[in-house]
This record gives C-alpha cells, structure tokens and sequence, in this order.
C-alpha cells in the first residue's frame, strides 16, 4: 500500500492537543490531519523565525504558556526539531509537550532521523529542498539572491553589498546538488519543477525523492514512543542531546534564560 494513502486513526485513547507548527509544514499538516477531531487548535509560525533562535524560541514558550491554561487539551505537540537550538529550553507547566527527535524539519520529510543521516551519509554535498522552503523563496536560487541583493542594498553600500552576497554564494558552493523531498501535497509537482529550475541555475545536479510521511503522521496522531518522540512532562524543560538521540528532558534550572 501507498505511504500517503494508508489510513491514518489516533492511538487509543489519543488525547486532545494543541498543535504549534511551523509554516513551512503547513500544506503537509493540512493533508495529513484530514478528519483529525482530537486536534483542538493549530497555529501556524512563520519560517523566518529560524534566523532568530531566540525569538523562536521566545514565541513558541509564549504560546505554550497560553495553551497551558486550557481545559480541553492534554498535550501541547510542537511541529518542530532542534531547529538551530531555537526550541532547547521549552517547558510545559501543566501540559505534556511532545517534540519529533529532530534536527530540522527534513526529518519529517525523510521519515526517520536514521534515513535523513543515512541519506546524509550518502550525499553531504546535498542542499533539501521543500514545497514549503521553496514557497517561501528561501533556497539556494537566483530569486532568493535577487532577494536578498534587494534586501541588502537598504541597508549597506554597494561594496558591502557585494561582500555579504559573495559569502552567502560560497556557501552554496559547499555543495553540488539539491535533493528535492514531498509527501505528496497538492503542491509538490510545481515546486518539484521550480527546484529543478534553482539546480539548473546553480548548475547543481537535481534529485527527487518521495518522502515518507510516518514520522509526521504519526507525530500528528499522537502515536507518539521515546525513541522517535521527545515527551517532556509539566516541570521539566527540552534539552538537547548529543547523541543519536537528539534531545532530552532536564530539570529547569536558573540558568535558564528565555526572551
């Protein structure tokens, strides 16, 4: 049987929860939580709060906060990974939080963290490429330079201009092909097309994989266990870990510090 027609149902007893997500996911969450009733609320949060880890995670724990004060939910589930360590330091007050044992989103589009390493292993020099990611125009690519050549020349001179855009551009020089990943959305043939077109650009091979959306369904119908799922209790605050395991739940200490 096809991954993305396999029928989905919640674990038993599956609690009500609260959904925090980023956009990027958005069209993937939407086609996966069809019919999904245990599903109390969901807020969307926009891509570009992974250039400021801080304020990531400054947003989110205000929303976990908020969602800590409502009756009908039992667990708060964050469509999130590590994501440059924006969301280390989370803590729930009376609400488990539920966290995929995750670097990056790319995970979720792998399936597992062992496939996104093994892939990895295979291609270093791979740069992913999302229907979501491509959307938002944040992918290697002539628009995204033109964007951010745009963006730049209102703040610099046109000398420091050139500098910031030559170290982004060696960057991109550190790999050689864009390795295009969907779950099947609405979307993924068009973005399939303008991932292509970056590679052609770039002059990078091109790659598309179909993902498998396991890990995501599964973390959206709380079939949720430790080895793939990071559980933290009411008290306790994520942490991250530095082995295969990603992360962790630890104590709240008064080094803690959030925006």
């Amino acid at each position: 049987m096809n991954l993305h027609s396999q029928p989905t149902k919640p674990a038993a007893g599956a609690p009500m929860i609260a959904l925090l997500a980023c956009e990027v996911l958005k069209n993937e969450i939407v086609l996966y939580t069809q019919g999904a009733s245990h599903i109390a609320e969901v807020r969307y949060f926009e891509i570009g709060l992974h250039d400021q880890p801080d304020t990531l995670r400054g947003t989110l724990q205000e929303n976990i906060d908020a969602l800590d004060k409502r009756d009908d939910i039992e667990a708060v589930v964050l469509a999130y990974g590590l994501c440059g360590r924006g969301t280390v330091g989370l803590r729930p007050l009376r609400h488990q939080l539920i966290i995929p044992r995750a670097h990056d989103c790319i995970t979720l589009f792998m399936g597992s963290k062992e496939a996104y390493a093994e892939h990895h292993r295979r291609c270093p020099t791979c740069y992913y490429y999302t229907p979501g990611w491509n959307r938002s125009r944040r992918v290697p690519g002539k628009e995204q330079l033109d964007a951010l050549r745009a963006d730049l020349a209102l703040k610099f001179d046109a000398d420091d201009v050139e500098y910031l855009v030559k170290a982004e551009t060696e960057q991109w020089a550190l790999h050689d092909t864009a390795t295009y990943l969907d779950l099947g959305t609405s979307d993924a043939a068009a973005e399939a097309d303008y991932a292509r077109k970056c590679a052609t650009w770039l002059g990078w091979k091109f790659q598309h994989l179909r993902g498998d959306p396991t890990l995501l369904r599964d973390l959206l119908w709380s079939n949720w266990d430790d080895k793939r799922f990071q559980i933290i209790e009411p008290g306790m605050q994520l942490g991250q870990a530095l082995d295969e395991t990603v992360m962790r739940a630890e104590a709240v200490t008064a080094a803690t510090v959030l925006p």
